[in-house]
């Protein structure tokens, strides 16, 4: 990143302002951990109420005075707004305030730049940082207004600004290119799992609410995992088995948020596409969250611009723990799982989850007993090996018993491999059902 982030520990003042349009409503509590999710000490929280926002400013002249006083009083060094500034009002109020100011999107964006580990969620984190500096290159900035000039210093008759804005449209360019390989590695992938009928199943939910904590016990994985907003960044799979479905692809993806950006969303397509191209949804909700209904929606919302709101999905009600309640599971009128109660903190609940996730992506299995002759061994074999074989005895001719139990289409690749005919193995019900 060839721009300079301001280091941790900042002390900040907070602005929230409740406007009465319900979609320009922000929480305060929310915004709180989000600042000191980014680092900063919050040192004041100054609040108030207006019908819409001053369109120089954003706020009055009489809370802009109170917010010289604050920023005064504490010697703060940035003020953070729980809002969408425009580029101008931003400038605006740094030249009043004689200090930085940094909206909503540029604080959530300062947390995924600190959290991104792997090369793809740097790329991804710089890509949309990049498109929002791009409109606020000016600020602070005003004598990249002026041609060059000097000796060594005459161009092609552009300012420094556009120059500086030239170049930020290459990288951003540069940077669009390799996020479109990664997009088609992940696509290649997906296809190797189609291939295989590998489920793949993706956890999403309102970040904090417990996916990385469910994630790291489901599937034994160390992801990070923190009582922060946006602890995880960097997406996560890993291979899970569930009985009778056999093996299945679990991800997990970054948290979503009221008002996410949407430079956020289309940088993190590449990653969010595993939730839009999954079998099923896993999403998480905290269910001792308040705001637990609220939070459902905007992370619906967000599926739907991704184009994940056809995918099939199971609620997870996490942190139960909170609520003092007993795990449980919810079905609909055809008995299919709809939603889990759970505590991925105390691992409670979690053989209710596995047995919804065989209901949900429940296969047609092959149960049977099997007398196979010597000769057939390399079937036993292979029966042994895909964990099939229930039960096990010989007799006297040196045959084998075998009961087994597996995916009817494991099975029947499995004959395929030794140019075996099912019918020799499956009994007529099987083929009456099948027609």
């Amino acid at each position: 990143m060839f721009f300079e982030r301001p280091g941790s520990g900042e002390t900040a003042v907070l602005v929230h302002i409740d406007f009465q349009a319900a979609d320009q409503r922000e929480d305060a509590g929310e915004f709180m951990e989000l600042a000191r999710s980014a680092g900063a000490v919050p040192a004041a929280l100054l609040e108030g109420s207006r019908r819409n926002p001053d369109p120089r400013t954003f706020l009055g002249e009489g809370k802009l005075d109170e917010l010289r006083a604050i920023i005064a009083a504490h010697e703060a060094e940035v003020v953070l707004f729980n809002h969408a500034l425009s580029p101008s009002q931003e400038r605006n109020l740094e030249r009043e305030l004689k200090c930085r100011v940094l909206d909503r999107t540029g604080l959530i964006l300062d947390i995924f730049a600190q959290r991104a580990r792997t090369h793809e969620g740097k790329l991804q984190v710089e890509l949309a940082q990049l498109e929002y500096m791009s409109t606020r290159l000016v600020r602070g900035w005003t004598h990249l207004e002026r041609q060059k000039g000097g000796i060594g210093l005459r161009g092609p008759g552009e300012t420094q600004l556009e120059t500086d804005r030239r170049l930020l449209r290459a990288r951003i360019k540069a940077i669009h290119k390799r996020l479109d390989k990664v997009r088609r590695q992940r696509e290649q992938n997906r296809r190797a799992r189609d291939r295989g009928e590998i489920p793949t199943v993706s956890l999403v939910g309102y970040t904090n609410a417990g996916k990385s904590t469910l994630f790291n016990t489901l599937t034994s994985a160390d992801v990070y995992a923190a009582d922060q907003l946006f602890a995880t960044l960097d997406p996560t799979l890993r291979r899970v088995e569930i009985h009778d479905v056999g093996p299945i692809v679990m991800a997990d993806t970054v948290g979503f948020i009221r008002h996410l950006p949407h430079k956020l969303v289309e940088a993190f397509k590449a990653t969010l596409e595993e939730a839009a191209q999954a079998d099923l949804l896993i999403h998480v909700i905290d269910a001792a969250d308040p705001e637990r209904e609220s939070n459902i929606a905007e992370v619906n919302k967000v599926l739907v611009e991704i184009g994940a709101d056809q995918v099939p999905q199971l609620l997870v009600m996490n942190k139960i723990d909170l609520l003092g309640s007993s795990p449980r599971i919810e079905q609909d009128d055809y008995h299919a799982p709809t939603a889990v109660w759970v505590s991925a903190q105390e691992g409670t609940g979690l053989d209710l989850l596995r047995e919804a996730l065989t209901a949900r992506l429940a296969v047609d299995m092959v149960d049977l007993e099997l007398t196979l002759p010597p000769q057939k061994g390399w079937l036993r074999a292979q029966l042994h090996e895909l964990n099939a074989v229930r039960d096990e005895a010989f007799d006297e001719q040196g045959n084998t018993r075998l009961a087994i139990r597996l995916p009817e289409r494991d099975f029947l690749q499995l004959l395929s491999r030794g140019d075996e005919r099912p019918e020799d193995y499956l009994p007529e019900s099987y083929f009456e059902d099948a027609y």
